[in-house]
Order: C-alpha cells, then structure tokens, then sequence
C-alpha cells in the first residue's frame, strides 16, 4: 500500500512556494522524496533557499515568475526540464487576498468596491491557475502523465459571512466587508479544475481541487478567530501541517482514478 502513497523520483512544482503554506507543500514532498521546484515571483538567495528548508536543499529549486506572466513561466518550465525533466505534479498554490488591515476601500461595500482589486486577485488567483496549467499542463499532457492540483478555499463553495467581520465596525467604527473578489477567484477554480480534468483525461493528466478551510497563521486577531470557530464543528483551525497529506494524495498514484474532484478539507465548516 506505502508504494501507492509514494511520491518518490516525481518533479513537482508548487507555485507560491515561499509563502507560508507553500512552504509546506514544498517541504513536505521534498520530505517524501520528490524534486520540488519554486516558481515564485520573488527572488531567492541560497542563503535564504538554507534558511527556508534546511537539509533539503538539494531536492528544492527556485525558479522566479509570477503566475500571471505567461512568457515568463515558460522561460521558467523549460529551464526546469532541461534541469529534472517535465514535472510529475504541479501544486497551484499562488494566491492573494485583500489585506485584513487594508483600507477601508479593498475591505468596503460591494456598491464601491474598486476595480482594479478585483483585477488583482482575479489576475492571480483564477488566471494564474489557467496559466500555470496550460503552460506546465500542456507538457504533462505531452509526456502522457501529471497531476495538478489547484489549491481552493471553503470561499469557493460558500460566500462569505459577513457576521464574521461585523466586529471590526464596532471596534474601529469602520465597517469591514469582505470583499467578492477572493471568493469569485476560488469560485472560478471548481469549474476551472472540471474543465482542465476532462479536456486531459485521455491524455492520463488528472486535475482535482482542494477547498481548505481556516488555517492556524497567527494572522488574525483573535476576535475573528473566536468568531470563526464557533462555526467550525472541530472547533479549531488546522495546523499548517494537516494540508500535506491531502497534497501527497492527489499527487501520488493513490489517487489514480481520480480527476475533477473537489476534496473539502475545512474541520466541517461547510457541512452545516
């Protein structure tokens, strides 16, 4: 059974690979044996690649582009091949938010909300998926074998709630409204991952979604977290570390007949 799981002799890509989660991702199949490369839009020195993974950094590589900058992951795929080989696996991971502490404008009424921040997390979160499939799926589908996995979020099943956030208005006398855009992005990716399954699926590239739900970050106040967790049936967020199982499942052959799928991993949030 332990061979079915394995992930062993793979290339992997994990885009957003030096943030916190990616960190993870990255780790965690270079732990199991994987080569991982890093496409991120920022650049790495060794000295920070020894810092950020420590005694795997002969199994980890960064590769620098932005997800939202089709000629540069090119550049950056082709020089991956000709370093490993086309990849295994590609983790969609890359994904931005409107900032918690932001202003009032990215975090106002749906009547106002800007434009341009609906393009940003748009651009990255939902066309930078599309992108980074096409142009590494594109080589999976040639060599005959791959899996993408798109990273998702419970906002991509359900809206917002709106509740969550009403204490900000009676703290700071401002009210805070979380915005369409983040939720339209993972909204966008079911349909994406659907789309990419079935068109691949005779070329043996599987494509499947992962909804998570809140994370244990530090990066909320605990007035939301405490707000948060009363809708949560675990009545916890997970650990950083809880994700990775979930990742070297669709990643390995374990999950062989499985494509288009969307796996919700959220403690329960949205089961009720």
């Amino acid at each position: 059974m332990s061979d079915l799981f394995t992930v062993k002799g793979k290339i992997a890509v994990v885009t957003g690979g030096l943030g916190q989660l990616g960190r993870e991702f990255a780790s965690s199949l270079a732990q199991a044996g994987a080569k991982v490369a890093i496409f991120s839009r920022r650049p790495v020195t060794q000295e920070n690649l020894d810092e950020l993974f420590p005694g795997l950094q002969n199994c980890i590589r960064v590769y620098e582009a932005s997800v939202s900058d089709k000629a540069a992951l090119e550049v950056a795929t082709n020089k991956l091949i000709t370093d490993w080989g086309v990849p295994h696996i590609l983790v969609n991971n890359a994904g931005i938010d409107s900032k918690p502490d932001g202003g009032a404008e990215q975090n106002g009424p749906f009547e106002t909300y800007p434009q341009k921040f609906w393009d940003d997390i748009i651009d990255v979160n939902l066309t930078g998926v599309m992108l980074c499939s096409q142009v590494i799926g594109t080589k999976m589908a040639e060599a005959g074998r791959g899996s993408i996995i798109n990273v998702g979020s419970i906002y991509g099943i359900v809206s917002p709630n709106q509740a969550l956030y009403a204490y900000r208005e009676k703290r700071d006398g401002v009210p805070f409204i979380k915005a369409v855009s983040y939720a339209a992005s993972k909204s966008g990716l079911v349909n994406l991952t659907r789309y990419v399954a079935t068109y691949w699926a005779e070329k043996n590239v599987r494509c499947n979604l992962i909804s998570f739900g809140g994370v244990k970050t530090g990066s909320f106040d605990k007035e939301f977290v405490d707000n948060f967790l009363e809708r949560v049936p675990m009545r916890r967020q997970a650990e950083k570390s809880e994700y990775n199982g979930v990742i070297q499942f669709l990643a390995s052959d374990a999950s062989s007949y499985m494509t288009g799928s969307n796996v919700v991993v959220d403690g329960g949030f949205t089961a009720w």
